[in-house]
């Protein structure tokens, strides 16, 4: 199951009590306080890992906190620390704090660390308040209480090429052609429910590099608003560096016009993009992103389909090709031109 959002409670432990204690053994009839401090209660610490891809393990277990310290001993024994937890989660997820919604870190690279919850002091025991006039003290303190906090988790997929467009437009098969990924592929409208994840290889060794290509489930007129399912998912392609904006060219999408399609859609892209400077993060509106423009299933095109997108997209001078998923036919020159526009180092393409 993908889960891309969770919230959480955390508590990091209290720290252990002061001992009031005094020194008592043979020969030392006045051997003066002797209480140790208590342990210092553990932390929450969130780390991000890339053994793990979606949120699941918090949905069901919203709720984690830290072993407290334990108190202090006679003989100036000084109590146990309290042990930390680490909380895992995906690269890519974005911590917000629940009553403020500020955005607390964002884990962008693997094995990150955060402490998300500091851990009580210790009391200070009885030790500690002897003076020259005051040797025989009663006063030690109280353990600190560890911070709790309230947090918001939002996964947002890291990937170089983001694919958009109506349902059914053939996002998933195109994928499935381009990388090893194997979504669910049918003839009927939302067969894809959660994003896809494929890795493009191109080149010869030992010159071959890669790029992530993110598919996302499919977009309707309104989506913004709650209809279809929605632009919940579309936080997963706010990171990428290129839209690719797939429209069917075929009659048997049922809809007439591909290039009130690809209005449709990028209003959709409009309407969801952050603010400027949202979460912090230097991100760019989903509308201003670098965007190819791919006519699909070109085996059974409509020609005056096909004609009326490619000079609408060339008049914006947009980047066009025109594919069929089906019979492969456009597919490399495309991944190629994806290459060309998100790999840092170039390569060239096989003859």
């Amino acid at each position: 199951m993908f889960i891309d959002e969770a919230k959480i409670r955390v508590k990091a432990g209290d720290g252990g009590n002061g001992c009031m204690a005094f020194r008592r053994e043979k020969f030392v009839p006045r051997g003066g306080p002797s209480g140790g401090d208590g342990g210092h209660g553990g932390d929450v610490i969130m780390e991000s890992s890339q053994r793990h891809n979606t949120l699941i393990h918090f949905r069901y277990n919203p709720e984690h906190k830290a072993q407290r310290g334990e108190h202090g001993l006679g003989s100036n024994c000084t109590g146990l620390d309290g042990h930390d937890i680490v909380l895992q989660v995906p690269v890519g997820t974005a911590l917000y704090d629940q009553l403020t919604g500020e955005l607390v870190h964002d884990f962008q690279e693997p094995d990150e660390r955060v402490v998300i919850a500091k851990g009580g002091r210790g009391g200070r025991g009885n030790q500690h308040f002897a003076t020259s006039t005051h040797q025989a003290p009663r006063e030690h303190e109280m353990g600190r209480a560890g911070e709790e906090r309230l947090y918001r988790l939002e996964l947002k997929l890291l990937a170089d090429v983001g694919l958009v467009g109506y349902p059914n437009a053939g996002k998933s098969t195109l994928i499935s052609r381009l990388s090893a990924a194997k979504p669910k592929i049918a003839d009927y409208p939302f067969t894809t429910l959660e994003p896809n994840l494929g890795v493009v290889t191109v080149g010869e060794e030992p010159n071959r590099q890669s790029f992530v290509v993110a598919d996302m489930p499919g977009l309707i007129e309104g989506a913004h608003l709650g209809s279809g399912l929605g632009t919940q998912f579309l936080r997963h392609i706010e990171r990428t560096r290129l839209l690719v904006h797939l429209v069917d060219v075929s009659d048997a999408s049922g809809r007439p016009d591909p290039v009130e399609d690809f209005k449709v859609i990028n209003k959709e892209l409009a309407s969801f993009s952050p603010k400027a400077g949202e979460d912090g993060a230097d991100q760019h509106p989903l509308a201003d992103k670098p965007m190819i423009v791919v006519a699909t299933k070109i085996d059974v095109a409509n020609p005056e389909k096909l004609k009326k997108l490619a000079t609408y997209v060339k008049r914006r001078k947009l980047e066009f090709h025109a594919i069929s998923a089906v019979t492969g036919q456009g597919i490399d020159e495309l991944k190629w031109a994806l290459a060309k526009r998100v790999l840092p180092v170039a390569v060239e393409a096989e003859v």
